[in-house]
């Protein structure tokens, strides 16, 4: 009976020896026959390294050759991705490095979480590491394991900070953005532009990645090289911009900024006679309380820009936006902080500093939206355009045919809407009552028998509400203002080259139904587009908003009988490798290779139809605000500008302009904006400069010095200071970048 049990169990165990036996060969067939090739692939891929070549990106330069963007050599630290998947092995390497290179573990390991690097190449942990520091970590490979030290390059500004809103800076690929970079070819470790040139230009500045593929052994030791596809460098940019205009530019915006802060405005509200301080104040709409201000309100004065456009090719000789910033920051080291610290609008008339230590008191520094930085008011400004945006109205008029060249109006000093019920005015339902703006003697100006061209030279606003209502209610076309003004590119982009350009708004009935639906304004308001509404825009006022850009392209085209041209930032683009020059600072454009046709004559994006009679009417209006002379109804009124152009020499550039206020919040006049827009009536000297000054006053009396200043300089006139290569940056600083000044303010007189 045992015997047969023992028989049983060995039969059961060949059984299962056999089936066992079975089932190896059958895998061995399997794995030799029908895995056969993609196994072999595994190995071939265990046994072939793939090392990315990175092109060398292309450099910027100024309209004379000046380099504005750089490359220089760099160390980054790097650790190999293998040994960072356990997080016990990933904490103590960061913990070992962190001293070295000088990055808290916190730091390091927040980096590996965002998973923006890529996978294939070591994850950098530091970047531009000394040299010292770098041969230090390659004599310790053994207690650093799989830390390598990478060669990159890192980019420079070598006139930082002058045009840093144009050139822009680079940055890491963002979580938002890498899905878009890594479909073009990108590592994810690579920096990209972010702001200005730098990005609107990525493509053409990147270059394409080369690669060289090896064979190694098993100890990773290269064997043989199969294949090496060397990488193209980026193409090099040349702007328009000439940087003795651009620091020039930023010079004189950011003295009359601080000039104007130290102005001060009339408080044009009640008089409570029982508050001994004699102070002004209003009534809060929803407390009902008094709120009071001081008899004289200093302008704040916070931000502006200036635009400088050569209105026969569109190019864009300079740009200024303050506050501005020094684009070195963004290759500097940032951590800890350090970015919000510097770039969080800083308000810098309210720092005081240790008189100790020289170091700024942290309780004074504070933030205002006001003095955001990193925005380039210039093209993303939104602006009330005030009385500078008289002429396009005027040009709507005459060329409708609602007004001729030789019509008159009367202007009493107040504008008395026609088309509204007598009842509905009466009630007050209704505003139907519009003044002019105030003379020194109190009351509304009063300008009486004027033109077009008059009314141009003395800003008078009676004549053009009247415009604004009878360009709506006398024509089908309800919307006919806008169609005319939006010819000069009003309400949509001017497609310059460079990123984040704001559109602008024209009011009609679709814009206030949005904002009434966003809750921009009430739905009262936005019930429908008005009468009234058309009033406001007719003098710049209401929901009409542009940028300076947009307002320097206007006048261009004004200046150049009717083309509107699109503004060029990019004068050429050049094959990659344009050498330096022997002058410092310098490359040798005369060396430069074009990859693309240049666009000397620039690009008409249309023309607009302006038969001499309309040019020769709007025109000899903004020649006479410059020249005067003044125009006498009651008295005496001076044309805007010819007080401030009293000394204005013969032998600069002859101009034609336009002041403008637009109101600010509660139409006090300390929140009033400034604008001025002026171009050259010299065809040989096509130049159409605009300026806009948020909260500093009058037009003639804040951006209208702005105007003056830069054509005596362009005129070379107005003495100017050499542009020289920045000195290092200092990166104890906390604020974004070193004030400016310019140092010989002649050309701001002004009198009366």
């Amino acid at each position: 009976m045992a015997a047969d049990k023992r028989a049983t169990r060995l039969g059961v165990l060949a059984v299962v020896g056999t089936l066992l036996f079975s089932l190896v060969g059958a895998r061995l067939w399997f794995l030799q026959t029908v895995e056969a090739e993609s196994l072999q692939q595994e190995v071939d891929i265990t046994k072939v390294r793939t090392k990315p070549l990175i092109p060398e990106r292309g450099r910027i330069f100024d309209a004379d050759g000046r380099i504005l963007a750089d490359n220089q050599r760099s160390l980054s630290v790097a650790v190999d991705w293998e040994l960072l998947r356990r997080k016990s092995q990933r904490e103590e390497i960061f913990r070992r490095l962190s001293g070295w290179v000088d990055v808290p573990v916190e730091d390091m390991e927040d980096r590996f979480q965002r998973g923006i690097f890529d996978t294939l190449l070591p994850m950098p942990v530091a970047e531009d590491v000394d040299e010292r520091t770098a041969i230090a970590i390659q004599e310790r490979v053994e207690d650093l394991p799989g830390v390598t030290i990478i060669e990159d390059s890192e980019r420079i500004y070598p006139y930082a900070p002058l045009a840093s809103h144009v050139v822009g800076y680079m940055g890491a690929i963002t979580v938002e953005t890498k899905d878009q970079y890594t479909s073009n070819g990108y590592s994810l470790n690579e920096r990209v532009g972010q702001f200005g040139v730098e990005l609107s230009m990525e493509e053409e500045l990147h270059g394409e990645w080369g690669y060289i593929r090896f064979e190694v052994d098993n100890r990773n030791r290269i064997v043989s090289v199969i294949e090496e596809v060397p990488p193209i460098n980026g193409r090099d940019i040349q702007l328009t911009i000439d940087l003795d205009q651009q620091q020039y530019a930023e010079q004189v915006l950011e003295t009359q900024l601080r000039l104007r802060q130290q102005a001060v405005a009339r408080n044009p509200l009640d008089r409570d006679t029982s508050f001994t301080t004699r102070a002004f104040y209003e009534i809060d709409p929803v407390t009902d309380e008094k709120i009071y201000y001081p008899e004289e309100v200093p302008f704040k004065a916070p931000a502006g820009a200036v635009v400088v456009q050569n209105h026969e090719t569109g190019h864009v000789i300079a740009m200024a936006s303050y506050p501005t910033f020094d684009n070195r920051w963004f290759e500097s080291d940032l951590g800890g902080g350090k970015f919000g610290e510097i770039f969080d609008a800083t308000d810098l008339e309210a720092v005081e500093y240790d008189p100790v230590s020289g170091l700024p008191i942290p309780d004074t520094v504070k933030t205002d939206p006001d003095r955001s930085t990193l925005v380039n008011r210039a093209i993303q400004g939104r602006y009330n355009l005030g009385s500078t945006f008289k002429p396009f109205t005027a040009y709507a008029a005459l060329s409708t045919g609602l007004l001729t060249t030789t019509e008159t109006y009367e202007d009493t000093g107040t504008y008395k809407m026609l088309s509204v019920d007598k009842d509905k005015c009466d009630s007050g339902l209704v505003r139907c009552v519009y003044k002019n703006a105030t003379c020194p003697f109190g009351g509304p100006c009063v300008y009486g028998t004027v033109d077009v061209h008059t009314a141009l030279a003395v800003s008078s606003d009676a004549f053009f509400y009247r415009i604004g209502e009878l360009i709506m209610e006398e024509n089908v076309q309800k919307d006919l203002l806008q169609q005319q003004v939006e010819l000069f590119g009003f309400g949509s982009d001017t497609g310059i080259d460079l990123p984040f350009e704001f559109d602008g708004t024209v009011p009609d009935r679709e814009l206030k139904e949005r904002y009434a639906a966003s809750g921009v304004i009430s739905k009262d308001e936005g019930a429908g587009y008005f009468t009234g509404d058309n009033v406001q825009l007719a003098i710049g006022q209401g929901l009409l908003s542009a940028s300076p850009l947009q307002l320097a392209v206007g006048y261009g085209a004004i200046a150049n009988f009717g083309f509107v041209m699109k503004p060029e930032i990019i004068k050429a683009v050049f094959e990659a490798g344009v050498p330096d020059s022997d002058r410092q600072g310098y490359a040798d454009i005369s060396q430069a290779r074009f990859a693309e046709e240049p666009n000397v004559d620039g690009e008409v994006v249309r023309q607009i139809p302006m038969p001499a009679e309309i040019r020769d009417e709007i025109g000899s209006g903004l020649r006479r605000v410059i020249t005067g002379p003044g125009h006498f109804s009651d008295y005496l009124h001076s044309t805007t500008g010819e007080k401030l152009f009293f000394d204005y020499p013969s032998s600069a550039i002859q101009i034609a302009g336009k002041t403008g206020t637009a109101q600010g919040r509660n139409n006090f006049p300390w929140n009033d904006s400034s604008a001025f827009t002026g171009y050259s009536i010299d065809p040989q000297q096509p130049y159409t400069v605009a300026a806009y000054l948020e909260k500093a006053g009058y037009g003639a009396t804040a951006a209208g010095p702005v105007v003056k200043c830069m054509f005596l300089q362009l005129s070379g006139v107005a003495p100017t200071d050499p542009v020289t290569i920045s000195e290092p940056l200092d990166t104890n600083s906390i604020f974004p970048a070193a004030p400016k000044k310019l140092n010989n303010t002649s050309c701001f007189s002004r009198r009366g």
